[in-house]
């Protein structure tokens, strides 16, 4: 029987999504996890990587299991083991077929900056001292909406079959204390959002114009770009699927 788990997770002590050698992952401790539970080895896999120090407020994975579950007591004996920087939010029986990454359709990030430091928050936000033109930047990630070929915002050593992707929102905002950059997509690149936001901060600097957005993305270049910034201030927020997938 297969599940889908909806997860969060402050990414901080981890070195990404992805189980590697010598480092310590959150699928690997998830793993570990489901083995002492269901004693037995079972293989889970996510809807999409996030690398180091990058956190998800919602991640999903799925696995296959022999017997059905009660969710929700599976969710709570699961949440009494793990870290408390992992956090097991529901479970969901699915069809079969039902695949976490390639059924995904569609995905947001947020990204959030503060001016100042502050000790509450150290690791969770960047720290970006400059002043924020929001009018300015909203306006500049406008020219990101639409279908795009973002190699020019993707880590160079990235295997996929194509860099299009179409992104369906993208937008600032002030919350309190916190600058917050939104984005949601069908799919997205390695490196693309922190690169996105990075650049972004050089056209609120005046270091680029928002015109030469557009050129950068016809470019298909990463050096076009700005750089990436920090991976501390990167949420991965939501993950959609079609309802179809899910069993009642």
């Amino acid at each position: 029987m297969r599940y889908f788990f909806e997860i969060s997770y402050k990414g901080t002590n981890y070195h990404g999504w992805q189980i590697q050698q010598n480092a310590l992952s959150i699928q690997q401790v998830i793993q570990d996890r489901l083995k002492q539970l269901l004693k037995a080895n079972v293989e889970v896999v996510g809807s999409g990587r996030t690398d180091a120090g990058v956190h998800a407020k919602q991640q999903f994975f799925h696995t296959d299991v022999e017997m059905k579950l009660d969710c929700f007591d599976f969710a709570y004996h699961m949440n009494a083991i793990l870290p408390r920087d992992i956090s097991i939010l529901s479970i969901k029986k699915v069809i079969p077929e039902a695949h976490a990454r390639f059924d995904a359709i569609s995905r947001g990030y947020d990204y959030v900056m503060i001016s100042q430091k502050n000790p509450f928050v150290i690791d969770e936000a960047y720290i970006y001292h400059r002043s924020i033109d929001l009018e300015r930047l909203n306006a500049a990630a406008q020219l990101f909406l639409g279908k795009h070929n973002f190699k020019s915002f993707s880590k160079v050593k990235t295997q996929v079959n194509n860099f299009i992707c179409e992104v369906t929102d993208a937008g600032w905002r002030k919350d309190k204390d916190r600058f917050i950059f939104h984005i949601e997509a069908n799919r997205f690149l390695r490196g693309m959002v922190r690169a996105i936001v990075g650049t972004l901060l050089l056209v609120n600097e005046n270091k680029l114009s928002i015109e030469s957005l557009n050129e950068i993305l016809s470019k298909k270049d990463r050096r076009a770009a700005g750089r990436a910034v920090p991976p501390e201030g990167l949420y991965l927020c939501k993950v959609c699927y079609p309802s179809e997938i899910f069993e009642i």
